[in-house]
């Protein structure tokens, strides 16, 4: 069994009753297939992709023994999951904008991004980030044959939307058409967008004619301070088009399946969308989300606390340990986006904490400008892996072995 070492005297304790995030062992965990646990070999830490370190909830896990016990492995059918988003939607959000005529069931929210940009824009046009970014979004643009125009993000890690009318304006000069490809909550930062901000995204959207398709899968993901907003209830946002999932929330990527939704200006656009389309989800990927969505809230809230803690946690250690490594706590997604340029690691200091620390982060460089000396690491752990993650940083960057 993996022994991992205790925090120093002066490190916070981790709670003595684990939450979610802490209940599985490195050996428990070890003995998963998926990327997340197959990418490296057994003496690295994996905090790199948005798998989280949690078992099932009960309500999912459940749903998804019946429906094998029933033999329920057929195609996906019926409103059940959308139904269940406009109830979580109401309760979390406050938000009523959620029906059934107009979503569309989709295989994930990268696959539904690809079908929604293809409604509004033609291969060759533009399609506006904000970078540092999500890298499948330059992946999957480019592969459609469109052309990412980024627009940075600002400083402090917010929308920069000086930069993104600026990177409007020019896109659809000379009458051509563009598209807007918003992260919300955003990864890497997890910087999650005010009301106002969004609003004034919509406000240019409609000014300049862009059209704006919004990546909400981490919406569930916030901290109880904070709130999010659904791009598609700021005034102004008719037209935009919204891809979200329990997905993130709820540690569900193997189990494929999300809803597109369409502002009451857009349910045309997505009307078009091809009919096989949905034969992409999984009907268990439907079910799964579907019981988190409408029973999954209490596994949901204890798992925010944890990546409520496991923020501070961070913060704290990489104050002690490593105090140069840039760390701003944001309150959406299970992410923690890190800057190590002072460490003097180079351009993808990834490769030095895997190489000497035996601890594997997203590369910075991947998420486009603004992420060179840069990593993305997985808070959605337990708080001793968090802990000996930042040793093993610390070690590497000090050419200690590990």
């Amino acid at each position: 069994m993996d022994t991992i070492p205790p925090a120093s005297a002066s490190a916070p304790v981790p709670s003595p009753v684990p939450g979610p995030l802490g209940r599985l062992t490195l050996d428990q965990l070890r003995r998963r297939t998926s990327m997340k646990w197959r990418s490296y070999p057994a003496d690295v830490l994996p905090l790199w992709v948005a798998e989280m370190d949690v078992s099932l909830a009960e309500p999912v896990a459940r749903a998804l023994t019946e429906a094998i016990a029933l033999g329920d492995t057929g195609y996906p059918a019926g409103t059940g999951y959308a139904d269940a988003l406009a109830g979580f939607a109401r309760e979390r959000w406050g938000w009523d904008g959620v029906t059934s005529e107009r979503t569309a069931i989709v295989p994930d929210v990268m696959l539904g991004v690809v079908e929604m940009l293809k409604l509004v824009t033609a291969p060759g046009d533009p399609v506006i980030v904000n970078c540092p970014v999500y890298p499948p979004f330059y992946q999957f643009v480019t592969h459609m044959d469109r052309r990412v125009v980024e627009a940075p993000l600002g400083p402090d890690l917010r929308l920069d939307l000086a930069a993104l009318e600026e990177a409007f304006a020019g896109c659809v000069a000379g009458g051509g058409r563009a598209a807007y490809l918003l992260c919300s909550p955003h990864n890497p930062t997890g910087t999650v967008h005010t009301a106002a901000e969004l609003a004034t995204v919509a406000a240019l959207a409609g000014q300049y004619g862009v059209r704006v398709v919004v990546d909400e899968i981490h919406a569930p993901v916030v901290a109880p301070d904070a709130a999010f907003v659904p791009y598609l209830s700021v005034p102004g946002a008719e037209s935009g088009l919204s891809l979200m999932s329990a997905s993130k929330a709820w540690n569900l990527a193997g189990l494929k399946a999300a809803l597109a939704l369409a502002g009451p200006a857009a349910a045309g656009d997505l009307a078009r969308m091809p009919e096989e389309v949905g034969h992409g989800p999984s009907h268990l990927g439907v079910i799964a989300h579907t019981a988190a969505l409408r029973e999954g809230g209490d596994w949901l809230d204890a798992v925010l606390a944890d990546l409520d803690r496991n923020r501070r946690l961070l913060a704290s250690l990489l104050a002690e340990r490593l105090p140069s490594v840039g760390y701003r706590p944001a309150p959406g997604t299970y992410l923690a986006w890190l800057d190590c340029r002072a460490l003097g690691l180079g351009e993808n200091p990834s490769e030095v904490f895997l190489e000497r620390g035996r601890v594997a982060f997203s590369p910075g460089p991947d998420f486009g400008t603004g992420g060179t000396g840069h990593v993305r690491l997985n808070l959605a752990t337990g708080p001793e892996v968090i802990t000996e993650a930042v040793r093993r940083m610390a070690a590497a960057v000090a050419g200690r072995a590990v």
